[in-house]
């Protein structure tokens, strides 16, 4: 994997925290939290998207694949945050509480679970390379 220069681990992990301050703060129901969530899942994505992977390990480009996945869920859940402080998307009531409103944790929830599991096979799996 391509290691991060200083000032990009820097906003990578900027990025993670904001996302933690963002969701932290949705439970307080501040009108800023959706703001804060998606500036750091924006920085977060960006910088895991410069992390390249040049080797040839089919496991590896896979578990990439999710983390890219994963990256994309973190965009929709910040989607979602914006969505479920106010209908913007136009649904009835109904629709809006069944499908919007506070749905952006399910997907959160989701990619970082997958964040954490491709995260460490990666990681697994560059360390099984070196010894070879």
């Amino acid at each position: 994997m391509k290691e991060l220069s200083r000032i990009q681990s820097m906003v990578f992990l900027l990025g993670g925290v904001l996302m933690v301050i963002g969701a932290a703060a949705s439970m307080l129901q501040t009108g800023w939290s959706p703001y804060v969530f998606a500036v750091g899942a924006i920085l977060y994505v960006a910088m895991q998207l410069q992390q390249r992977y040049e080797g040839h390990s089919f496991v590896v480009r896979r578990l990439r694949r999710m983390i890219i996945i994963s990256d994309v869920l973190f965009l929709v859940a910040a989607l979602m945050m914006f969505a479920s402080q106010s209908n913007f998307f136009g649904l009835n009531i109904v629709n809006y509480l069944m499908y919007v409103h506070n749905n952006w944790v399910v997907l959160l929830m989701v990619a970082a679970i997958l964040q954490v599991y491709a995260t460490h096979r990666i990681d697994n799996e560059l360390s099984k390379e070196k010894k070879l």
